[in-house]
């Protein structure tokens, strides 16, 4: 039986991850969370409270900062893989916390890089980020694109897949770094669009829209990403790649507005704001390399993942 690592395994993408190795495969799935206080950690132990009830499952509190603490870890289990899911996220908070933002996402990289070497673990998937893309004019954005970040965060994913990618190249590490587009679904983060919205509407309140409401973004629902990492985790045929996981569909902003307002059946208060200087245009994905590598194709729609996400939303009261 196989054994994987899920670092953030208890976070709103890990926890849909473990959902489906639990439900879909006979590995043993051991997930690391430091349940960081980024938003209330009583959200991340709902999620992973029915894992808890698996014997294949085990959660273990520690920080991917702490590397002996990690090593520890590697000492008493062997890993076949490890998706590396955890980070510090968001554009804007990394603005004013950069220095949180490159301990977390490129030290603590690093430290699992280096024991995958220490420990002999072949298979390596990092989850990255659109927003390396940056400031670039074209679109949709393609792999081979040179990384344009403007904000921390995007640095410090970019600086992950380079790591990434010289321990491929020194210690033949099959590794495959996803560029996530904009990730939504049941257990989004609260301070995230999407649901940061719907909560702040349907308490009657002004939801914040920076600029014009003409930016878009590639809204990329959960299940899809999450089969795209499963894909990743089979994929041996060569030694590094990077690959974006997106819907290649690009939403406006106020567009997401509308579809909110008639799924919530509320109309939204804008409270409109200048452009941020970390925010991007536009965010679109070229999911060519994906479907030819991984067979990825996203099957939700952003109609459809907007009912999905509301049902549940709703559901919680």
């Amino acid at each position: 039986m196989k054994t994987i690592l899920v670092t953030g395994g208890a976070g709103f993408i890990g926890s849909h991850l473990v959902d489906r190795l639990l439900a879909t495969t006979e590995a043993r799935v051991v997930v690391v969370d430091n349940f960081s206080d980024f938003y209330a950690p009583e959200i991340k132990r709902a999620n992973v409270r029915a894992h808890l009830e698996n014997p294949r499952y085990q959660l273990i509190e520690a920080d991917i900062r702490e590397f002996e603490r990690l090593r520890s870890i590697f000492s008493e289990t062997p890993f076949d893989a490890i998706v590396h899911l955890a980070a510090c996220t968001g554009v804007r908070p990394s603005l004013e916390q950069a220095i949180d933002y490159e301990q977390t996402n490129v030290t603590g990289t690093l430290h699992l890089l280096e024991l995958a070497r220490e420990f002999s673990i072949r298979k390596f998937v990092f989850g990255s980020s659109s927003s390396i893309y940056g400031a670039n004019p074209n679109a949709p954005f393609k792999e081979e694109f040179l990384p344009l970040p403007i904000s921390p965060y995007a640095a410090s994913k970019a600086a992950g897949e380079m790591f990434a990618y010289t321990y491929s190249h020194l210690y033949q590490i099959q590794t495959v770094c996803l560029r996530f587009f904009t990730v939504y679904g049941p257990r989004q983060r609260p301070d995230l669009a999407i649901h940061k919205f719907a909560r702040l509407m349907t308490a009657g309140k002004p939801i914040p829209l920076y600029g014009d409401g003409t930016t878009e973004r590639d809204y990329t629902f959960v299940s899809d990403i999450v089969s795209g990492i499963i894909a990743a985790l089979q994929y041996n045929q060569t030694p590094f790649e990077a690959i974006n996981l997106g819907c290649s569909e690009m939403v406006p902003l106020k567009r997401l507005v509308e579809m909110l307002e008639t799924a919530l059946g509320v109309k939204a208060n804008i409270d409109r704001l200048p452009m941020h200087p970390g925010d991007l245009e536009r965010t679109h994905a070229d999911i060519n390399k994906a479907e030819q590598l991984l067979g990825y194709v996203p099957t939700t729609t952003i109609e459809t993942g907007i009912s999905k996400f509301v049902e549940w939303f709703r559901s919680r009261g």
